[in-house]
């Protein structure tokens, strides 16, 4: 039976590029597609996209469908629900991918909704594979395992969606890598009349002014973070870990307990319900290391672990364990570092 194609929406970023998180889905989508040996197809929805097909064409993509119009910039969310989920419903992909930012929470819902589909929010982990359903004696092929954190983060669920099409999925930004393949194909660009796709209903809300503040911390890009977690034990003792990540040329992060007691900024928490990170070094000060947390560091190329506990969980996954306290730890490390290098 052939397949149909993968998806991947293209939010577009306030300077007016493709985000990072979908361009690491375009690679991911790559790969999916040709493990199901089908095409890859991205949509662009806004204004002035003239630029955006040369970013993602060394991505792999086949095709690529742009709705181009004054009124599709900035984001709004019923044009852009509208085009989107039509379009879906013409070419009727197999798998539509979106990223899990403010844009793609906002739109996929919708999407899922209009098409009456199966949607997992914030997957940590696709797949492709098959499913046997017992009870309907029934086996299905080639289904998208989308695996995330559920409870709390207290098990990996893995979630299908056997009967509806097609199968949607919004994934966090940093999850998945971002690669240019060797050699992409020549990618097709289709353009369409955004007022073919909008009746006047989609224009119900208008954007009469808008305030933009500028992101003061973003660790996401570091490639050196000291982490800290409860363990560091006051938002005096964080000043130790920005001494280091000084030192390393880095950024200070800090673990979900850390930020809610107060020690650090939201904007620097790591995990689950913060930002996913993979830079080449993570050092973790104080951090029990709950599945939470790991989800959002545990691709990181080197893990140096900080702590007192020597059974924390998070030295299961650390290459390197010391077991100390911080405030003795941390200056130590500073006066080596420092000795050590030119």
């Amino acid at each position: 039976m052939e397949i149909n194609s993968i998806f991947v929406y293209c939010e577009i970023t306030e300077e007016g590029n493709v985000s990072d998180v979908s361009l690491e889905l375009l690679t991911k989508g790559r790969k999916l597609a040709d493990e199901l040996r089908t095409d890859l197809e991205a949509i662009i929805i806004g204004y002035q996209t003239e630029q955006l097909p040369e970013q993602i064409k060394d991505y792999g993509v086949n095709k690529v469908y742009i709705a181009d119009h004054k009124k599709l910039s900035p984001y709004r969310t019923l044009p852009h629900a509208a085009i989107f989920s039509k379009i879906i419903e013409q070419q009727k992909p197999e798998i539509v991918l979106l990223g899990a930012s403010p844009v793609g929470r906002d739109l996929a819902p919708r999407v899922a909704s209009n098409l009456q589909c199966g949607l997992t929010a914030d997957c940590t982990s696709l797949e492709i594979g098959d499913h046997y359903d017992k009870k309907e004696k029934k086996e299905y092929h080639n289904l998208l395992y989308q695996i995330r954190p559920a409870f709390g983060g207290n098990i990996i669920a893995t979630i299908i969606n056997p009967e509806t099409r097609p199968q949607m999925a919004t994934v966090r930004e940093g999850v998945m890598k971002r690669e240019k393949v060797k050699n992409p194909p020549d990618m097709k660009i289709e353009t369409l009349n955004a007022d073919d796709y909008l009746g006047k209903e989609d224009d119900r809300v208008e954007i009469i002014e808008r305030h933009i503040e500028e992101q003061k911390i973003n660790i996401k890009n570091s490639q050196v973070l000291v982490s800290g977690g409860y363990g560091v034990g006051s938002k005096e003792n964080f000043t130790l870990l920005h001494d280091l990540a000084e030192v390393l040329g880095g950024d200070v992060a800090a673990s979900r307990a850390a930020v809610d007691a107060g020690f650090a900024e939201h904007d620097r928490q790591v995990g689950q319900t913060g930002v996913t990170v993979r830079p080449k070094l993570y050092i973790a000060c104080g951090i029990s290391g709950a599945v939470q947390h790991r989800a959002g560091m545990e691709q990181s190329a080197k893990i140096i672990s900080i702590n007192t506990d020597p059974h924390a969980p998070i030295n299961q996954i650390a290459d390197y364990a010391i077991n100390g306290d911080v405030e003795t730890v941390i200056p130590k490390m500073i006066k080596h570092y420092k000795k050590n290098t030119k």
